[in-house]
């Protein structure tokens, strides 16, 4: 095997493992139960999707008291709301 052969295969190997380890995940039945208390507690009402990253928590979709709706972005390590985006 070349080296260069051997340096493509080597960063393809690099490159599928940084995929793998930002790969989005549900969350687990703790992190759902203070996902929903802030979530709540901030006036939303319902939300569909969840997924957990190493930094961030993303609710799609999150509808407020007053019918708005919302994609949220939550700290994972405060579940604090850090980012709101009106759809």
């Amino acid at each position: 095997m070349s080296f260069r052969t051997t340096g493509l295969a080597a960063l393809a190997l690099a490159l599928a493992f940084t995929g793998a380890a930002r790969a989005d995940r549900e969350p687990t039945a703790a992190e759902l139960t203070r996902i929903d208390a802030v979530l709540k507690e901030a006036g939303f009402t319902k939300w569909k999707k969840v997924e957990v990253e190493d930094d961030e928590i993303e609710v799609d979709d999150a509808i407020d008291a007053n019918g708005k709706q919302f994609d949220l972005k939550l700290d994972p390590k405060t579940f604090a709301i850090v980012k709101r985006k009106a759809e």
